[in-house]
């Protein structure tokens, strides 16, 4: 099976890609994780229900309809080897036309969803190390084609590593978008993962993902504990190393968009983890030009992307409302203006003249700590302060 997928593979994209993959470098006991990660999703889990864990759980949050509708013409197959733990397709605006890159694509769910999204204009790549699961994405390219209504095919997926995306044939500056879902915790190496993704981010572009993380620095023993590693908690990253990770490999400031306690409901594996906490979360981090101005602005949201005429949702700090006027920091203003959501704002200065009598909103401390945000959520509570949430209210000077 496995040499017949890379024949295949060897065939369709021998112009741009090498004929073969071999392992990233790493120590042995790197390596042994590579293995151990590949054994479980090719060989051992053979759908959803094999799962030993309940930290891959289904998207609960209400979904816009032309997102929901291309989730229901993916692949029955697909969707029972899909082991994501969020939605990884940026709601807040239109991606027709986008070019994206799935980091650990597995069976292919969401890039089938995207490929139907970006339409046949863009174009989504999906790499995976699980040479199984590539050959169940590939086996479906043609069935996904006709269901959309497309004339070619605008996906494809590649086998490799994440950690290597070079090695795979990805050039610098590609991609509008990168998402991965619940993979990059399985990494050995988050640091490579990170850096070789804003390599191939073009300028302005984001990384939108959904992983794991924990409360703490896992102890050792949880690290070493194959299973738990395997079902996507021994390699969770303490969430306050992420913030450090991504600024190292020149992103900005994570934005933090979604958080959900994960519950084990696995009395042995619970035992093992003991007291520690575990929450699925999505992040955006954007990569803006390094020579850009950056200055404290006043930005206005015209309305102008479809289904979010009215209010826009970027992360949990901040819903922009359409015509309100809204003070951000230097970084927000630098990520709206050199983005792809260049064309959705009007910006000026802060100390501006203001018209109408009334004070814009405020900038407010940004929200990155996604076991806050979890427990707010549970507890059915608003997040104080947030914009454009049930907690906020207009108001005049």
């Amino acid at each position: 099976q496995e040499i017949s997928g890379e024949v295949v593979w060897a065939r369709l994209f021998a112009t741009t890609h090498p004929a073969r993959m071999s392992e990233p470098a790493a120590n042995s006991n790197e390596l042994a994780t590579f293995e151990n990660v590949k054994n479980y999703y090719g060989k051992v889990l053979r759908n959803v229900d094999d799962l030993k864990t309940g930290t891959c759980v289904p998207n609960t949050r209400p979904l816009p309809r032309h997102i929901k509708d291309a989730l229901e013409e993916v692949h029955e197959d697909i969707v029972a080897r899909y082991y994501g733990c969020g939605l990884v397709v940026p709601q807040s605006q239109s991606l027709e036309g986008c070019h994206i890159l799935d980091l650990g694509s597995g069976s292919g769910r969401d890039c089938f969803v995207l490929s139907k999204l970006v339409g046949e204009k863009g174009h989504v790549t999906g790499i995976d190390m699980t040479s199984e699961q590539i050959d169940t994405a590939r086996k479906y390219i043609d069935h996904h084609i006709q269901k959309f209504g497309f004339k070619k095919a605008n996906v494809e997926f590649i086998h490799g590593y994440i950690e290597n995306l070079k090695e795979a044939g990805l050039k610098d500056n590609t991609y509008d978008i990168i998402i991965s879902n619940c993979v990059i915790n399985l990494s050995p190496d988050k640091k490579a993962v990170l850096k070789e993704a804003y390599r191939v981010l073009k300028d302005g572009g984001e990384m939108y993902f959904s992983d794991v993380y924990a409360n703490l620095e896992l102890p050792e023993e949880i690290r070493k504990h194959k299973l738990l590693w395997a079902e996507c908690l021994g390699g969770a990253l303490f969430w306050k190393d992420l913030v450090y990770k991504a600024k190292e490999a020149g992103f900005t400031t994570p934005r933090l968009v979604t958080a959900k306690q994960v519950m084990v409901n696995n009395k042995e594996l619970e035992a093992a983890i003991g007291d520690c906490k575990f929450v699925s979360a999505t992040y955006r981090l954007f990569k803006i030009p390094k020579t850009c101005a950056k200055e404290k602005c006043q930005v206005i949201y015209n309305g102008s992307i479809k289904d979010y005429e009215k209010e826009m949702e970027f992360d949990s700090t901040y819903t922009f409302k359409e015509g309100d006027i809204t003070d951000v920091d230097e970084e927000l203003a630098a990520i709206l203006k050199y983005s792809r959501f260049a064309d959705d704002f009007m910006m000026r200065p802060q100390g501006g003249k203001q018209t109408g009598g009334c004070c814009p909103n405020q900038p407010k401390e940004i929200l990155v700590d996604p076991f806050l945000l979890a427990e707010q959520v549970k507890g059915g509570s608003c997040l104080p302060g947030t914009k454009g949430s049930c907690c906020s209210t207009k108001s005049c000077c």
